[in-house]
């Protein structure tokens, strides 16, 4: 392995592996289920890795000292299974997504064991985070570090800008946002939808916040601009991804927002992970 494989013992190698057992995880489980929104939790696939794997801090327990929002909640499917890896949450709970005698649903619940907030109305993940990075950084006048997720299609919602500034303004540099930048709505190109979106980037600058763009399935580039960060101000990785990315018929198509594979769809999909990530 060359010395680029291993960033601060953040390992490239391992995490493409992490990642390719993620999807196909979430593959085995669209096949128990009547819809689930696979698409969305491969988009952010990379980036929930580095942050689990690799940025949020730990005590000598190996208990988590930072915390995580999933604002994306539709895209919480990549939380669970990283959680199950971790032996946070169980094979058992995986198998028992979204129905009646489990504790996972669609989206997630605050009280089911790794998950900090009830998140999927989209624009409140980012207002929750900045409460608890505010309360963390003056409160309780610790280090601990608020992590959290978010769609770009929560820029439509009023709240995520309204909080956006407040964190800035009130200076909750323990707040690291990761903006799953797919450009897609649930029906549509947000180029085509939401023209004015863009640049992206240079509105976040503008209400203060410390910036990186990087490609979204680059794990390690994603660990690297967070590390490397000036810090001082509340950052944000836009990270540039695509929705269902490493399934060929998922890539970029709106109606595998919300839908399971048929029986032949599942085959063609894992024969393709195998592929991408040997």
């Amino acid at each position: 392995m060359n010395n680029t494989e291993h960033r601060n013992d953040f390992d490239l190698a391992a995490a493409r592996r992490r990642c390719m057992r993620y999807r196909r995880k979430i593959l085995d489980i669209s096949q128990q289920v009547t819809a689930l929104h696979a698409a969305a939790a491969f988009s952010a696939t990379e980036m929930v890795d580095a942050i689990y794997n690799g940025l949020m801090a730990k005590d000598t327990g190996g208990a988590f000292t930072d915390t995580f929002v999933m604002s994306k909640g539709h895209g919480c499917m990549i939380q669970y299974v990283v959680l199950e890896d971790l032996g946070i949450l169980s094979q058992t709970d995986l198998d028992l997504y979204c129905k009646p005698e489990g504790q996972l649903g669609c989206h997630p619940d605050y009280g089911v064991p790794g998950i900090e907030a009830s998140t999927g109305s989209l624009g409140h993940g980012m207002g929750l985070a900045t409460g608890m990075a505010y309360t963390e950084k003056f409160i309780h006048k610790s280090d601990r570090r608020i992590f959290t997720v978010f769609s770009d299609g929560e820029l439509q919602e009023g709240s995520t800008w309204e909080c956006m500034m407040m964190a800035a303004n009130m200076g909750v540099d323990n707040l690291i946002g990761f903006l799953d930048h797919n450009g897609m709505q649930s029906f549509g190109d947000t180029r085509e939808t939401h023209p004015q979106f863009y640049p992206i980037r240079e509105k976040i600058d503008a209400f203060g916040w410390e910036t990186a763009e990087v490609n979204g399935h680059d794990a390690g580039a994603v660990f690297d601009a967070v590390v490397n960060r000036k810090g001082g101000r509340p950052f944000m990785l836009i990270g540039n991804t695509v929705k269902g990315r490493g399934v060929s018929f998922m890539e970029g198509v709106p109606i595998w927002h919300y839908r399971s594979p048929s029986p032949e769809e599942y085959q063609q999909a894992i024969s393709e992970l195998g592929e991408i990530s040997s």
